[in-house]
């Protein structure tokens, strides 16, 4: 007992909030769906390799599951075809649940100014962070996660309402 009382020292009592506790929890483990459209998903696939490593955020896991996901990244071109299936993954993931547009494609349309793509991920599901470029760099992609992060950080557990949109 002395031997772990010395290398550990005087540690204290810690006190914060349940909302401090809970949002730390989430930022420390948000899992991200696999959900890749065009070319920004290889982006947001060089942002889990070893160079930039989204482990050290807790994300290693891609989940393939929605009721599994926290956060959805829209990574690429949205076609009107695949509307209703953005929809209705984002429908099945549990609350709170968080999306990132990844690209100008996801973003605005892009450079796909027709009626076969739609101007921006924002007329299907709420976008909480946009990414911008094209594509946009894995650094941009994890400057987007931290800007998350920090959103998550500020809320409060009775803002959420099961079942109400943001």
């Amino acid at each position: 007992m002395g031997v772990v009382s010395s290398k550990l020292g005087d540690l204290g009592v810690v006190t914060t909030t349940l909302d401090t506790a809970v949002n730390w929890a989430r930022t420390g483990a948000m899992w991200p769906l696999l959900f890749g459209l065009a070319c920004c998903a290889i982006e947001m696939m060089s942002t889990q390799c070893s160079d930039n490593d989204l482990s050290r955020f807790g994300m290693e896991l891609n989940r393939a599951s929605p009721r599994q996901a926290d956060l959805i990244i829209v990574a690429g071109r949205v076609t009107r075809k695949m509307a209703p299936v953005i929809r209705q993954l984002y429908d099945q993931m549990a609350a709170p649940r968080y999306v990132i547009s990844m690209g100008d494609c996801a973003s605005c349309g892009g450079v796909y100014n027709n009626y076969a793509v739609v101007q921006g991920v924002d007329e299907i599901v709420p976008v909480d962070v946009y990414v911008a470029g094209c594509p946009p760099r894995p650094e941009q992609l994890m400057q987007g996660i931290l800007t998350l992060f920090e959103r998550v950080k500020g809320e409060r557990l009775k803002d959420w309402v099961v079942g109400e949109e943001r």
